[in-house]
């Protein structure tokens, strides 16, 4: 069953031109919005031809390529090697650009925990536990992120269905169960070294576990780790 959600609004757009360490360069039309249901500062990048990628889906195309990711202030910013949230949302930026579509930025720290409460699951982690574990331990779930809101910014944007650029099937099911059609779920790259090794690890055995309770999917399996 779906899940209705009160509608938003778009409070501002303005034209933002992004750098990434690395050397690429984009521009981007971000979006903020009125009336989300947490009421959190959430971001909507368009990204590439995104208007072209609107005008083809309303003449019944392909969907328009969207990343739903979670902040993550120490990979996104300052380059942590204990995840792979910043290569991720380097590829993602990419990735939308060439294709059209859409970056939603969510602003749900550590998993939905939060930054000071994330920095407390990293020093458990540190004596042993793995990332789910950790967050357990601090009496926390698995994974408290919520797209209600990433919904309601799609559908104030006129996106009802989507090109998934993740291999996290929660995201699908989530957006799926709020009313976003998920036409295909695009796998993301793999970005390891040796500092966030173990953290993949927990990550792939849990998307592994996932897929064996039978959680939909949404699309292709991807490479295994979830994100």
């Amino acid at each position: 069953m779906r899940e209705a959600l009160p509608v938003a609004t778009v409070r501002t757009q303005v034209t933002v031109p992004l750098a990434f360490p690395d050397g690429f360069t984009t521009t981007a039309r971000v979006f903020s919005f009125k009336g989300l249901v947490d009421g959190r500062e959430h971001l909507a990048l368009g990204l590439g031809d995104w208007a072209g990628a609107l005008d083809r889906l309303a003449a019944g195309g392909e969907p328009p390529l969207v990343r739903p990711h979670s902040e993550c202030l120490t990979g996104d910013v300052f380059g942590s090697q204990r995840c792979d949230c910043g290569p991720q949302l380097r590829e993602a930026a990419q990735r939308i650009a060439e294709a059209g579509g859409f970056l939603l930025y969510l602003r749900q720290e550590g998993r939905g925990i939060g930054l000071y409460a994330k920095l407390d699951a990293y020093a458990l982690q540190d004596a042993g536990l793995d990332t789910y574990q950790a967050n357990l331990a601090l009496g926390r779930g698995e994974d408290e992120r919520d797209y209600s809101a990433a919904a309601q910014m799609l559908a104030t944007l006129g996106v009802p269905r989507i090109r998934l650029l993740s291999n996290n099937p929660d995201k699908a099911e989530q957006l799926t169960r709020l009313g976003v059609t998920v036409a295909e779920r695009v796998p993301t790259g793999l970005f390891l070294s040796p500092a966030n090794a173990g953290y993949l690890a927990a990550k792939a055995a849990k998307a592994a576990q996932t897929q064996a309770v039978g959680t939909p999917s949404g699309g292709a399996p991807g490479a295994g780790v979830v994100r």
